[in-house]
């Protein structure tokens, strides 16, 4: 088993290299067993990085449940996700891009949410006491390179409290494919007409300035390493992190700081009272405490399923992820779905064949 493991974790490294191993990975996920039973059924999913750490912690808990029914999950990225699920490889994708219209028909698939997850701005200003805030026109301006320095009067408007250094600004992004790049740029081409038509929201913008960071870890490390810098990940990744990160300026005109309650409350603005817009976008929901840039991270389903036994093994695990699963978010740092969305994506997922 721990052999198995090992050999996992280097085609999984290797994949991010060469895609030509990833239909090696999925096929050794789908055949190794945990145990001995040959009735043992490995469920595997593949997606975005973002949720990956609550994705491993759902492993290492569901797979206690059982010794016949296990969970894997692969962090190749959203885009990956999706092209493997429309393609028939795994059980199920991750990530936070909706799907379009061709890839619900050509693949027959449907998203349901998971989680709620934000993302936020992190940054290294040496000597800066006090809460940076942000907008998302001041934000784009930045990633788009026309504001090159930190004591630029854009930002030094939004923040009369700080005395900010005559510093360059170094911008760090993740490479294309992930969830967080469109989270962010959908953000971004919703608040600045300029990175709208120049980059638009994209899994892989053609960012103009600044160096990638391949992992979340890696964009922590970069903008923490480098005076001057400011980046972007999974708010519960900087909180776990201790990193700092931005309050950003909401369509009320507030700066709020993403927080369990803003999250929830950027979720609540858009889905009640009918709770049943499952494939919603969250970014800059109305009201004061809402959080701008809100997502769902979403699960990438078939409609109906060849092998009977693997469907019925998916939707136990279904049915997990949305009780005790939910649970488990809550206790990662993750803001789990309110209970009335729950109920309508247990609804959604019992329709499915």
């Amino acid at each position: 088993m721990r052999l198995g493991f090992r050999l996992w974790q280097q085609c999984l490294y290797r994949s991010s290299h060469s895609p030509l191993w990833l239909g090696f990975i999925f096929a050794f996920c789908l055949g190794y067993p945990y145990s001995s039973a040959q009735e043992t059924i490995a469920l595997v999913g593949s997606g975005s990085s973002v949720p990956a750490p609550l994705y491993a912690k759902w492993a290492e808990e569901y797979n206690k449940r059982s010794a016949q029914l296990h969970l894997r999950y692969l962090p190749l990225g959203t885009s990956e996700g999706i092209k493997q699920i429309s393609h028939g490889s795994g059980d199920f994708g991750a990530g936070e891009l909706p799907l379009t219209a061709k890839e619900r028909e050509d693949g027959n698939l449907i998203e349901v949410p998971t989680i709620l997850i934000a993302i936020v701005p992190i940054y290294n200003l040496p000597g800066v006491s006090g809460e940076l805030r942000l907008s998302g026109t001041v934000l784009a301006d930045i990633f788009l390179g026309n504001i090159k320095t930190w004591d630029s009067p854009s930002i030094a408007k939004l923040n009369p409290q700080l005395a900010l250094p005559a510093l360059p600004i170094k911008v760090v992004y993740r490479p294309g494919g992930k969830g967080s790049n469109y989270v962010f740029s959908y953000f971004l081409s919703k608040s600045n007409p300029q990175f709208r038509t120049k980059l638009g929201a994209s899994a892989s913008p053609a960012w103009p300035v600044g160096s990638p960071a391949e992992r979340s870890s890696d964009m922590v490390e970069k903008v923490r390493s480098e005076p001057g810098s400011i980046g972007y990940v999974e708010a519960q990744y900087a909180a776990t992190v201790k990193t700092l990160y931005a309050a950003v300026m909401n369509p009320a005109g507030h700066f709020v700081k993403a927080s369990e309650k803003s999250i929830a409350a950027a979720c609540q603005a858009v889905e009640a009272p009918a709770w049943d817009k499952l494939s919603a976008s969250l970014i800059d929901a109305p009201g004061p405490d809402s959080y701008p840039i809100t997502s769902f991270s979403w699960l990438y389903l078939r409609t109906s399923a060849a092998d009977p036994r693997r469907a019925a093994a998916l939707t136990d695990l279904l049915n997990w992820m949305f009780t005790s699963g939910q649970q488990v978010a809550n206790g990662e740092g993750y803001v789990a779905l309110p209970a009335p969305l729950q109920d309508k994506v247990k609804d959604t997922v019992r329709s499915l064949r």
